[in-house]
Order: C-alpha cells, then structure tokens, then sequence
C-alpha cells in the first residue's frame, strides 16, 4: 500500500511517542522495549536521512529546517546508544531516558511544524507517495540497526543534510566527531 511520506513519519513519531510512555510507565518492561525503540529510531532516522531530507531541502525548499533537523538526528543518535548503554534497573535510567524524550519531542514538534508543512505545501501528492515509498523501503532495510551501525556513507548524507562541508575526505570516526561539533555548536 503507497502513502504519503509526512503520514508515514507522522505515524512512526506516535509509535516513539507510545514507546516513550511505556519505557517510562513500565520499568518492568524496559529491557525489552529498550531494543525496540533504538531500532525504530535508528531505522526511521536513517531512512529520513536518505529519502527524504534531501528531496525536501531541494525540492520543498526546506534546506534550513533539514540542516536543523540532521544536527537534531546526530544528538538523538547520541542520547540513544546512552540509552542503550544504560542499565535498566540502574538509578541513571529514567534521566537518560527522559534527556532522549526531551530532544526527541522537542525534533518531532519542529519537524511537523515546520518540515512536514512545507514538503505537504510544496510538493505534488504523486511525488510525496514516491517520497513514502522511498521512506519505507530505506526503513525496513535498517530495522534491526543501532546507532553505532551508521556507515561512513550515511554519515556523509548527514553531514550533506546538515550543509556541512569539507568533510569527504575523512574517517569514519573523524566524520561522527565533525558531525557531533557542528551539532553542538548549534
């Protein structure tokens, strides 16, 4: 079945949003919910990343509110293997996990305030459902990953989505470092 892009990232933002509720209702339940939503995450990101930030900073002439977004992704992707990281049942939990909430909700309000709408506005209805199916696709091929699975080439998308430059030449390593700097400084 094809959909609209902005649906489809929508209805993954209410999926987070109802993992959130359950990570933190539940303590019983984190440990294995804790997988879930890092790779939800993790697949919904990498699948903005590559099929649709850049169709909307060209197209949807977004390219500010993507650059914003990408550094948004690049401190999520953070917070998130912290999440991972953190013990379930450790007293450090609940902070780590409500730092991700806080940036992943403030991303998710100025995403459909802003880059949603204009990609909604701006682009034709048959080009949004190619956007979606692109958006699918990408997605299921990194269901199952974690942050720390990012490629060298998806970082070189990022630091393209974010407008970061001089960056081709570097490691993998030297790239997430770039990347997380530009994001700080923001």
């Amino acid at each position: 079945m094809t959909a609209d892009v902005v649906d489809l990232i929508m209805q993954d933002h209410r999926e987070v949003e109802r993992l959130f509720d359950e990570l933190m209702d539940n303590p019983e339940k984190r440990k294995g919910l804790v997988p879930v939503l890092t790779t939800l995450l993790s697949a919904h990101s990498r699948a903005e990343e590559s099929a649709v930030y850049p169709a909307a900073a060209e197209e949807a002439d977004e390219a500010d509110e993507v650059a914003h977004s990408q550094e948004e992704h690049v401190e999520a992707d953070e917070l998130l293997a912290k999440l991972a990281a953190t013990d379930p049942d450790s007293k450090d939990f609940e902070k780590v996990l409500q730092n991700l909430i806080d940036a992943v909700s403030h991303h998710v309000e100025e995403e459909e305030s802003k880059v949603l709408p204009g990609i909604r506005a701006n682009l034709s209805d048959e080009r949004r459902i190619e956007l979606g199916e692109a958006f699918a696709a990408s997605r299921k091929e990194h269901l199952g990953d974690q942050p720390e699975d990012i490629t060298r080439g998806e970082l070189l998308q990022q630091a393209r989505n974010a407008d970061v430059s001089g960056v081709s030449s570097l490691g993998k390593e030297e790239l997430q470092k770039k990347l997380r700097q530009e994001a700080s400084e923001e």
